[in-house]
């Protein structure tokens, strides 16, 4: 069934959750795990008076690999072999739902699996959801991993 799992991550608690998740599908199906962060560097305000833009995206990009890199630890601790790729944005035409989806189909997953805050009304609304995002434009099956509440 699912032979090819895709995690994203983001470094919240809610992909935490994702990745436990996909850890857990790829243990039991013997399925193949690839671990993906988006780190977008075309949305950083060019007209702000940051110090220095360019470290401001190399800052973006580091962060991402640690991402990357703590996740796949969490993987090997579970004893899941697991692939890791940093997606990086650089050009305002593309957006992080559309190069996860993107990814998934050139990989090619047969499962993509993220987090979502489970947002509702007006928080939804202005801050959106990349989880949201992706199962509206992959062609792949999307499980949404739900934040726990408290």
């Amino acid at each position: 069934m699912f032979k090819r799992i895709l995690v994203a991550v983001d470094g919240s608690q809610t992909a935490e959750l994702a990745l436990q998740t996909a850890i857990g599908l790829a243990t039991a199906l013997q399925a193949q795990l690839r671990i993906v962060h988006a780190a977008d560097i075309a949305n950083i305000n060019q007209d702000a008076e940051f110090p220095n833009q360019s470290r401001m995206a190399e800052s973006i990009v580091k962060n991402g690999r640690d991402i990357l890199s703590s996740s796949e630890a969490s993987a090997m601790s579970a004893g899941v072999a697991a692939e890791t790729t940093l997606i990086t944005i650089d050009t305002l035409k593309k957006r992080i739902p559309e190069v996860i989806a993107e990814d998934a189909e050139t990989w090619p997953a047969d499962l993509i699996v993220i987090g979502t805050h489970g947002r509702r009304g007006l928080a939804r609304l202005f801050l959106g959801s990349v989880a949201e995002g992706v199962a509206r434009v992959a062609s792949k099956p999307v499980l949404l991993v739900r934040e726990e509440q408290e």
